[in-house]
């Protein structure tokens, strides 16, 4: 055992009980949390639950810059002006939302189809199925609802620990918080359900319809407060939809803040088809200020790294037995047998050769070679709080497709507290290399489009941008993950303990 050093806070740990993880639950709720910001360690009272709860804990709108200071004064946190100023037009609205409801905003009719739709005559106009306020009588329009905000800057400038503060502190029922990504695959999801529902068309029945306003109204029943993590756009599919999207949650008197490394100006940038997505972004504008923080400062790297290791480099000797040691003494905590695990996503089944309770070893190869997507990393989340990662290449852009899904697998296990233990072959700050790129894979897909190369250099389809981009919040993101807090964090035994007291 004296051959390598397991971190001091796993092996406080190690008696790990597999957990029923909910995933409407971005981050845990609890009554009292050891919870690090920008680096540094604090016990205080949170409550990051998407649930609607009225029981769920806060902390007083009028005390959130209050509680900043104290974190500040205790040196939980670090002292920085750009933070308390978002942080005090954060207060604001907090204080504008205690009481806040969209239910004026809200007035759907029922779905209403033409009654022409009976016959297949020849006719100029589609017969449609309608839902919104475009039925029913004109009343006086309530007046316009609080405008949100979107906040962007660089990684680790404090944005996540802004929002931990902001949606503690509202004290509103109907509030819920979700990762961008989490809530778009929700939206495609909703929009099938919709689609399903519909009658069938048959040749003497056709009609055309609009199955999105209805899942926006929907969400706005639902929820009047929507707080969104890494609001980020690279899906085309999520691109043409947004607008609408949001255009009826503004319209239902939903208050949008969001957190993004992304200026609004840049979300999508050189995607396909940004034509159709432009709009949006004055959509956006129009409801939510914009504010920049960005202090210059990643405060997850001044953070201090715990006394164990948990990123091995392949070619170091001993390097493969030490992984099989941490595995193995995490497995003897654990009520089941070591052997593979068919996870079933979306209808799909996904296999891991190596498991053992809620404790996973992987290859790149299982979890970034495959058609994996971010249904299958929340499945993963969901099951698991501790995967090694092991014989992780140098990234480069011949390989695109993997480090896409690479980061998409980091941002997930991250949002949803998963320990992980890798072996790659280069340190951190050199896992990603910017060479490579053109494959007959992208000549293909250039083909398939009917695009020039030329055309092909400004989209981030097959440019480097968007990889280089995400892999910066990447290695910040891994690096705060092999702190010791982090791996507390990431206890579900203590955090199922917490829920039930």
């Amino acid at each position: 055992m004296a051959a390598y050093l397991f971190p001091i806070a796993v092996r406080c740990l190690v008696t790990l009980v597999p957990f029923r993880y909910v995933p409407a639950l971005r981050i845990t709720c609890c009554q009292v949390v050891s919870k690090t910001i920008q680096g540094y360690t604090s016990s205080r009272k949170c409550c990051s639950s998407t649930s609607i709860s009225s029981e769920s804990p806060t902390i007083d709108s009028g005390d959130t810059v209050t509680e900043y200071d104290r974190l500040v004064q205790c040196g939980s946190l670090r002292e920085d002006a750009l933070q308390r100023s978002v942080l005090q037009r954060l207060a604001s609205l907090q204080h504008t939302l205690q009481n806040y409801s969209n239910t004026s905003y809200l007035n759907p009719p029922p779905l209403t189809i033409n009654s022409n739709c009976n016959r297949l005559p020849k006719r100029t106009e589609p017969c449609i199925i309608t839902s919104g306020a475009s039925a029913g009588k004109k009343e006086d329009a309530p007046p316009p609802p609080p405008k949100g905000f979107y906040i962007y800057g660089d990684v680790g400038t404090g944005k996540t620990m802004l929002m931990d503060l902001f949606f503690c502190g509202a004290k509103n029922s109907r509030k819920r918080r979700v990762h961008f990504n989490g809530f778009m695959l929700e939206i495609h999801q909703r929009i099938h359900r919709q689609k399903q529902s519909l009658p069938s068309r048959t040749l003497g029945n056709m009609f055309t319809y609009d199955p999105i306003s209805p899942v926006a109204t929907e969400i706005a029943h639902e929820t009047c407060l929507l707080c969104f993590d890494e609001f980020q756009v690279t899906d085309i599919a999520d691109a043409v939809i947004l607008r609408q999207i949001f255009q009826a949650l503004f319209k239902a008197g939903v208050v949008v803040v969001a957190t993004s490394n992304r200026a609004p100006s840049d979300l999508y940038k050189n995607g396909l088809q940004r034509d159709t997505f432009l709009p949006f972004i004055d959509v956006l504008k129009e409801h939510c200020h914009t504010i920049c923080l960005d202090s210059g400062l990643d405060y997850r790297r001044l953070r201090r790294t715990g006394t164990g290791k948990l990123y091995f480099l392949t070619r170091e000797p001993g390097a493969d037995a030490t992984l099989n040691a941490m595995f193995d003494e995490l497995a003897l905590t654990q009520t089941s047998f070591t052997g593979p695990k068919v996870l079933t996503v979306l209808g799909r089944e996904v296999t891991l050769e190596k498991t053992c309770g809620s404790v996973a070893d992987c290859t790149f190869y299982e979890l970034c070679g495959r058609s994996l997507g971010a249904s299958d990393y929340l499945e993963m989340a969901r099951l698991f709080d501790t995967v090694f990662i092991r014989r992780i290449p140098v990234l480069t852009l011949r390989i695109k497709d993997q480090v896409r899904r690479f980061t998409t697998l980091v941002d997930n296990f991250y949002d949803h507290k998963v320990r992980v233990v890798i072996q790659a072959a280069a340190p951190l700050d050199e896992l990603f290399v910017q060479t490579g790129g053109d494959d007959e894979r992208d000549q293909e897909l250039l083909d398939d489009l009917g695009l020039k190369e030329k055309v092909a250099e400004r989209l981030t389809l097959f440019t480097a941008e968007e990889e280089t981009f995400a892999f910066q919040r990447t290695v910040s993101r891994l690096t705060e993950m092999q702190t010791d807090t982090y791996w507390m964090e990431g206890d579900r035994r203590q955090t199922k303990k917490h829920l039930n007291t």
